[in-house]
């Protein structure tokens, strides 16, 4: 469970790494780059969010005023340590229905069948390149080493030849 000095330090580091980011996207002029830097915004303001919460549940506990806030502090911190800034894709895999989901969304069958017999066919995740992420590579590392906050960017790809083709 992380201190009160210890959240304070990693908000400062969030807000300083949003900063950043945003003087960064000034660089872009549309497109691709612009979306990732968008989205890294939204993840760094979810994770400050969800910080400015922890310290408020920090301070009940410290004052006495709620009975739960421990048990609520508990949760989020377990909450916390599994955070992730996704940039793009999030692909879900249930093997036992043969289902997937992207981004949340409805459950599709992964069933196929062609003239060679019938088959399960998942999509995959592919990473970024470093030359896709451009100037964000740095600021991405940097937030990872420092806050130990994974950023995750991967493109779901059906198929092996598709890996070229849904590069932007």
């Amino acid at each position: 469970m992380r201190t009160t000095d210890q959240n304070l330090t990693l908000y400062a580091k969030l807000a300083g790494f949003r900063l950043v980011v945003l003087a960064n996207r000034l660089g872009c002029d549309s497109g691709f780059p612009l979306e990732l830097h968008n989205r890294l915004i939204e993840g760094l303001d979810a994770a400050i969010a969800r910080i400015q919460m922890m310290m408020a549940l920090e301070r009940s506990v410290l004052t006495g005023e709620d009975g739960l806030a421990e048990y609520q502090l508990q949760g989020e911190n377990e909450i916390f340590g599994r955070f992730t800034i996704n940039l793009l894709d999030d692909l879900e895999i249930d093997f036992d229905t043969h289902e997937y989901r992207i981004n949340g969304g409805g459950w599709i069958n992964a069933l196929a069948s062609d003239d060679s017999g019938a088959g399960v066919q998942f999509p995959t995740l592919v990473g970024l390149t470093d030359e896709e992420f451009g100037s964000l590579v740095s600021i991405i590392m940097g937030i990872t080493q420092e806050t130990g906050i994974p950023v995750d960017a991967a493109r779901v790809v059906y198929g092996r030849e598709a890996v070229e083709d849904e590069l932007p």
